[in-house]
């Protein structure tokens, strides 16, 4: 029963979070990056509040958790999501979901630096390489119709920002007896503050409102950042940080389908093999490290 928990979990949250990058492209024709961001941040801190009332959870205490959600909320929210946004001006919504699917490759660089994880095994760093092979084939700077541009490389820099919040909300953050709609409620509010501090930097251009991006925006703050994020603190808090970034699996499939279905986008041939061979390097550094056999104490007399 708890394994299929954690199943349905992670299959929530991959569709939640692999639809926000369709949700992002759709409301981006009405708001501007940091417009959308804010809004979708306030709207998931009102849906979490929400939670927090119906599971009767408090908001965290003290000083020191608060520090902890402030940096959660800066690394896990307020930076990579307006990074997002930003790159989705110039690139497609799936292949930012293709970029995204790096996420755990990052996770595996931050654990050992942030002392939550074992030394660096052959497999993993084998496929830290392959996994980072991905990435080049992606952008493929060799050629004039590669991806490397500002706007993939915000998107790049998102997906490190969400490895390194992984690690640390699984390190600070992750205690099973904190209530994670309290937790996430807390870490949305901190990141809506970041956000109203960045509107100087495009927040106050002109709105045409249209109902499609604003459903979209809607969908995208309730959804795929309120509910979302409840769901993340409790996989987080069952599985642990490795666990909660296998998302980074089925996130590009959504993506990259609805991108295609839905908005037209198409991927070339390169992209999708990237997209493979870095999912696959992620697979390498899944392989749990082998134990040696014990021979029975009998066998040794």
């Amino acid at each position: 029963m708890g394994e299929t928990k954690t199943l349905l979990r992670i299959a929530a949250l991959a569709l939640m979070w692999g639809s926000s990058f369709f949700w992002i492209k759709l409301g981006l024709g009405m708001f501007s990056p940091v417009q959308l961001v804010l809004a979708r941040l306030v709207l998931g801190a009102a849906m979490l509040l929400v939670l927090c009332r119906l599971h009767r959870a408090r908001l965290p205490r003290g000083r020191r958790m608060w520090g902890h959600l402030a940096v959660a909320a800066f690394f896990h929210n307020a930076l990579p999501f307006l990074l997002f946004a930003i790159g989705e001006t110039t690139v497609d919504s799936g292949i930012t979901g293709v970029l995204n699917s790096t996420t755990p490759l990052w996770v595996l660089l931050a654990a050992p630096l942030m002392g939550t994880s074992s030394r660096m095994t052959g497999a993993r760093l084998a496929g830290l390489v392959v996994g980072l092979g991905g990435i080049l084939l992606i952008f493929a700077p060799w050629q004039a119709s590669g991806l490397l541009s500002w706007g993939a490389l915000a998107c790049l820099a998102a997906a490190a920002s969400y490895g390194f919040a992984f690690v640390y909300e699984g390190k600070y953050l992750s205690d099973p007896s904190l209530s994670p709609y309290a937790t996430s409620a807390g870490q949305m509010l901190l990141a809506s503050g970041m956000l109203v501090l960045a509107l100087p930097a495009g927040g106050f251009t002109p709105v045409h409102v249209s109902a499609g991006p604003l459903l979209s925006v809607l969908v995208l703050g309730i959804g795929s950042t309120g509910i979302a994020f409840a769901l993340n603190y409790q996989l987080l808090a069952s599985e642990g940080a490795v666990a909660a970034s296998v998302v980074g699996y089925l996130l590009p499939v959504v993506s990259v389908l609805l991108g295609a279905v839905f908005l037209g986008e198409q991927l070339h041939l390169r992209v999708i093999a990237g997209m493979v061979v870095v999912l696959g390097g992620v697979a390498l550094t899944r392989i749990p490290k082998r134990v040696p056999a014990v021979e029975p104490a009998l066998e040794r007399v």
